[in-house]
């Protein structure tokens, strides 16, 4: 799992893993949500590959536009 580098300071995200059609994210409270292609949509999990990488805009991203539409809850 890589470190979310939280460049804006207030995101509830940790950290996250990026594979080619999905990406893990891992908040502060230690749960884990798997957002992919099929149950995300390839546009947004694409966009939130790069807010993770760029360390800014994924926890809001995710509360604004993609809401509950992860894959499953893996912790």
């Amino acid at each position: 799992m890589q470190i979310y580098r939280n460049l804006g300071g207030n995101s509830n995200v940790a950290g996250f893993e990026i594979g080619h059609d999905y990406i893990v994210v891992q908040f502060k409270d230690r749960s884990s949500y798997l957002y992919t292609y099929s149950s995300t949509g390839v546009h947004e999990i694409e966009r939130m590959k790069i807010l993770a990488h760029q360390g800014r805009g994924l926890n809001s991203y995710i509360s604004r536009i993609i809401r509950k539409r992860y894959a499953r809850k893996l912790a």
